[in-house]
């Protein structure tokens, strides 16, 4: 099982390259580039919530679980 990062399809989808996330997120380049080049990185709780801040969306949204968990009954 692997936690995947969807941080480069969710960008590709609003239009954003990723020098604008850069600038957007305020995440270094290289973290960035780590992120693109191997979505299974692993990042701190800063970097994602400023990926989700310059996104646009929740947190949660950038996580991937592969293959997915099952459904939790409530």
């Amino acid at each position: 099982m692997a936690i995947r990062l969807k941080v480069k399809d969710i960008a590709a989808a609003r239009g954003l390259s990723k020098r604008r996330l850069v600038y957007r997120s305020e995440v270094d380049i290289k973290t960035l580039t780590r992120i693109y080049n191997n979505p299974e990185s692993i990042v701190t709780t800063e970097t994602l919530y400023k990926l989700a801040v310059a996104l646009n969306v929740d947190a949660s949204l950038l996580i991937e679980c592969d293959p997915p968990l099952p459904k939790v009954l409530e």
